[in-house]
Parts: C-alpha cells; sequence; structure tokens
C-alpha cells in the first residue's frame, strides 16, 4: 500500500472497532469512524479519524472487529502542503494528512494528531495521534 502510516512508538494498546466484513484494510491504513464505533479506510478531506489499523483486515475473512491503533507517535505522508512542528493534522485523503484549520482545532472533530516534525510538501513526518 502506497503512505502507510508506520509505527514508531506505541503509547498505548489498539483498540477493536466494527468493520465490515468485505472490507479490505491494510495493517498502517488510516481509518475514518462512524457510528457506532465503526472503521473505515481513508478516501477523503473531511472524515473523523478513528485510529491506524493496527494489523491487515482481508476482505470476506469473515471478520468484523479490526485493531485500531489510537494513541502513538507514527510516520506518515503530507497531503503536499507541507506541515510545521507543532501543528495539528487532519485527514487530507487516502493515507494523507495535512495542516488542521481553525474550526477543525476547535471543535477536534478531524484532527489525527500533532506533528512532531517539519515536513516539506509530500514528505513523511513524525506525528503524535491521540484523543485531542
Amino acid at each position: 500500500m502506497a503512505n502507510e502510516a508506520t509505527l514508531m512508538f506505541e503509547t498505548g494498546m489498539p483498540i477493536p472497532f466494527t468493520v465490515a466484513d468485505g472490507a479490505g484494510i491494510e495493517k498502517g491504513t488510516l481509518c475514518q469512524l462512524t457510528d457506532p464505533m465503526t472503521a473505515s479506510a481513508t478516501s477523503a478531506d473531511g472524515e473523523f479519524f478513528a485510529g491506524i489499523a493496527a494489523e491487515e483486515k482481508v476482505a470476506s475473512d469473515g471478520r468484523t472487529k479490526l485493531a485500531l491503533h489510537t494513541q502513538g507517535v507514527f510516520r506518515v505522508k503530507d497531503s503536499g502542503a507541507g506541515v510545521t512542528a507543532g501543528q495539528l493534522c487532519k485527514i487530507a485523503g487516502a493515507n494523507t494528512v495535512a495542516t488542521a484549520d481553525d474550526d477543525q482545532i476547535e471543535n477536534h472533530c478531524e484532527v489525527v494528531g500533532k506533528a512532531l516534525e517539519t515536513a516539506a510538501a509530500s514528505e513523511t513526518f513524525l506525528i503524535q495521534i491521540g484523543v485531542y
């Protein structure tokens, strides 16, 4: 998979979320949250962050639970605009992140985590994910 998030430091245990049996989700995929406590692979800007897949989910394998990291330090890919250390980031598309805007920060609705280093456009960088 392109742009998979790579776990660098685990700061919390993965949590099981409900997933569709027919879904195929690779390890390191940023996942969006839907109700009730259900996750699927990210695909677009504006999605609410659930966590990062801790393992692979094979499509139609009979499983409807997938462990997601909701805390930790990961290496992720910038969507193309670049980020500065300390900025909060959001889902920007399929497995990429971008700087969150003021509304997203104020409401914590789309925040993935805090950039731990500065990255130029389309570079990878360290981000700390967690509940914000």
